[in-house]
């Protein structure tokens, strides 16, 4: 008997060691990094002189520690359009968590993301061809979309999966805003109701190099001021899929926005990229994408001015990555809306992106 025990007490004492011996080779430390985009626009609608513009539309900077292999802390600070003065300008806290993580489980708590869709997860400008996001992300998916809340994420074999539970929407803002789907709900975490939560949850498989399908379905009520005046429901579903590799960029993603008790029945709205590195066949260094997209957005399906905010657009682009963490871009797109009576917008974009 005694044995026995002694042979336990060493057992356990080796794999003790094993595990302290691991931790050993740990050193906490931070991380940082980021990214910025510059932007030129120029736009003509109908036969009206054209505006042009410049903007540094967002420098960010990510800050992360890592206390040990499992636990540590991520965030992303951003400012838009250069500085912050007389509501002009945005300086935002868009994540800011405690994160634990082990191999096929994770949990996050602070300021964090709803998975939904690509650009919202993934928005560094390298990732994506255009000089501005896709107008999909932000008409149907209100990207960037943070708020406070916590989360759950998993890996099992080729699919991942992320639940989120956050702080909720405000169903004034949708209601003044409806033009732009839920876009004026976001409560961006300042003060922010929690009486109704927003509820995400998402899957997607990467078990093919460079290939990424998802779906997700969010739902809330979002919350009115007065009394006698119900919340907004609002149901979101989202598919999407990406192909980065042999040369392929392929995008395509689909939303649509269900409503109730609001004067909107749904937003909804798709867009395709189609893209192929052509850099090797002309001898570059790096990759350069000549690319088309196609987009509808339709933000207010029901609404009695729906045709005026119902638009196509197609954009023909030229993307050139030098390495994979900097894009230099040029596109061009004709944007017609439903109701004829508008007139046809044309624009014209040049930016540079990077992240690091």
């Amino acid at each position: 008997m005694l044995k026995k025990v002694a042979v336990g007490i060493v057992f356990v004492g080796i794999i003790t060691n094993f595990v302290f011996a691991q931790d050993e080779f740990f050193e906490p430390g931070y991380a940082v990094g980021g990214y910025g985009e510059l932007h030129y626009n120029s736009s003509k609608i109908g036969e009206d002189d054209a505006s042009k513009k410049m903007d540094f539309h967002r420098f960010i900077i990510y800050y992360g520690y890592n206390w040990t292999e499992r636990w540590s802390f991520k965030s992303e600070v951003e400012l838009e359009h250069n500085y912050v003065k007389d509501g002009n300008g945005e300086l935002e806290l868009e994540q800011a968590y405690v994160n634990y993580h082990s191999d096929n489980f994770g949990f996050q708590a602070g300021v964090i993301l709803p998975s939904v869709g690509l650009i919202n997860d993934f928005h560094e400008p390298p990732l994506f061809l255009s000089v501005e996001r896709p107008d999909y992300s932000k008409y149907i998916i209100p990207t960037t979309w943070f708020g406070n809340g916590v989360a759950a994420y998993g890996q099992l074999g080729a699919f991942s999966w992320k639940a989120v539970m956050h702080e909720g929407l405000n169903g004034d803002g949708i209601a003044s805003k409806w033009s732009q789907g839920i876009r004026g709900g976001r409560q961006k975490g300042y003060k922010a109701n929690a009486e109704e939560m927003v509820y995400n949850g998402r899957i997607a498989y990467t078990g093919i190099l460079g290939l990424r399908v998802g779906s997700s379905y969010t739902t809330t009520k979002a919350l009115r001021s007065g009394e006698d005046i119900k919340s907004i429901g609002v149901s979101l579903i989202e598919v999407h899929a990406k192909y980065d590799s042999k040369g392929f960029m392929t995008v395509a993603e689909w939303g649509n926005i269900s409503y109730t008790d609001h004067s909107v029945n749904s937003s909804t709205g798709y867009y395709v990229d189609l893209g192929y590195d052509i850099g090797k066949m002309l001898k570059l260094d790096g990759k350069l994408y000549p690319w088309i997209r196609m987009t509808d957005i339709n933000p207010g399906v029901g609404h009695e001015s729906e045709d005026s905010k119902h638009y196509s657009k197609i954009v023909f682009g030229l993307t050139y990555k030098p390495i994979n963490q900097i894009a230099f871009k040029l596109d061009f797109s004709t944007k017609t809306y439903a109701d004829v009576e508008k007139d046809k917008a044309t624009l014209l974009n040049l930016g540079v992106g990077y992240n690091f």
